[in-house]
């Protein structure tokens, strides 16, 4: 089919470009996004009769985007999931989350605008696209973290394997310290065993 576009669309082309699409996706995506209208003579005409007008529209648009952009743009947003040991998360992080976590710290953005080649499967900093308008697109961090402690740390740098292996280090520490404990308890008792027989050999020599 071919569609002629209201506003520039990615891989596609630039508002008024006349393009040869797939069926499917002009009736799926393009046609109800209002995105592009079919290209037939009536439509390329209302194309031409409004084209002022959308080309305002879209650089008024593209303006709010761009200072949205400066101040959403490097973004860090912590996403709190569970997850195995090795750091696969129990479900995974899709768009409509990043939305919300977005959101929740005061950003307009909406799920469509979250550009994912998959969904996020792991723990750890994701660098995400937010497509805030066809000629604006920023870069933010998502952080997935078991906990804002962990997060936290991974902020700073130190991946799931660091921290873990941290972890097992420490605990492989207070084991170790926990034996030595027992150890000097031991020592204890044997000197204080001895310090009753000595004093019991004293008295039989009274005797």
């Amino acid at each position: 089919m071919q569609v002629i576009l209201l506003e520039r669309v990615a891989k596609l082309g630039q508002m008024g470009e006349v393009v040869s699409v797939k069926d499917g996706y002009a009736r799926n995506f393009l046609l109800p996004q209002g995105k592009a209208l079919r290209a037939n003579e009536a439509n390329i005409a209302r194309f031409e009769a409004e084209k002022a007008q959308l080309e305002a529209r879209n650089l008024e648009t593209r303006k709010e985007a761009e200072a949205l952009g400066e101040k959403l743009g490097g973004q860090q947003f912590i996403v709190i999931r569970s997850a195995s040991e090795s750091g696969a998360l129990y479900g995974s992080v899709t768009p409509r989350d990043i939305a919300d976590a977005a959101t929740a710290e005061g950003f307009s953005v909406d799920r469509k605008q979250v550009v994912l080649s998959g969904p996020i499967k792991e723990l750890g900093l994701h660098d995400v696209t937010v497509a805030l308008h066809p000629e604006v697109d920023v870069t933010i961090q998502i952080n997935v973290a078991r906990s804002p402690e962990e997060a936290e740390l991974q902020a700073s740098g130190k991946s799931i394997q660091e921290l873990a292996a941290e972890e097992e280090a420490a605990a492989e520490f207070e084991i170790a310290e926990l034996f030595d404990d027992i150890g000097g308890a031991a020592s204890e008792d044997e000197e204080l065993a001895e310090a009753v027989e000595a004093q019991a050999e004293e008295t039989d020599e009274d005797k």
